[in-house]
């Protein structure tokens, strides 16, 4: 598909609008998107056709003080990863202090076990070990 020739003009006004705060056919946020739907022409016109006019529009927004919707949104996304990366970092840390503290008890444990294994092993034969339950009387 062909561009129409006053594509580029189109595109030029509408940027105008969405600068000066008229948008017509869209919602003036600061992207692409919205400048195509201002132009009434395809989002590609602006990513593949018209480079020179989708950066110069992101020139004007900076020029102006302010920041493209879409660098917005990642600013925000961002943040929100740095917070999530933090957080987890924080889980990591308490999970490997758990886990030190369970090898401990476990390595207690196991030493403990050894040591009645050896007390069990050393007793005399006359010497039985009685049951921890007591047994149903049977009669």
């Amino acid at each position: 598909m062909s561009p129409a020739p006053d594509e580029r003009d189109r595109i030029r006004a509408a940027m105008d609008r969405i600068l000066g705060g008229t948008p017509q056919r869209s919602n003036g946020a600061l992207t692409i998107v919205a400048l195509a739907t201002e132009a009434d022409v395809p989002r590609n016109a602006l990513t593949q056709r018209h480079l020179d006019l989708k950066n110069e529009f992101y020139e004007k927004v900076r020029a102006r003080g302010e920041m493209p919707d879409s660098e917005k949104r990642l600013r925000r996304q961002l943040v929100k990863a740095k917070e999530l990366r933090a957080q987890a970092l924080k889980e990591i840390g308490q999970l490997k202090a758990d886990n030190e503290a369970l090898v401990g008890a476990l390595h207690q444990v196991v030493m403990e076990n050894r040591q009645l294994r050896l007390q069990l092993a050393e007793r005399p034969s006359n010497v039985h070990v009685l049951p921890t339950q007591p047994r149903p009387f049977v009669r």
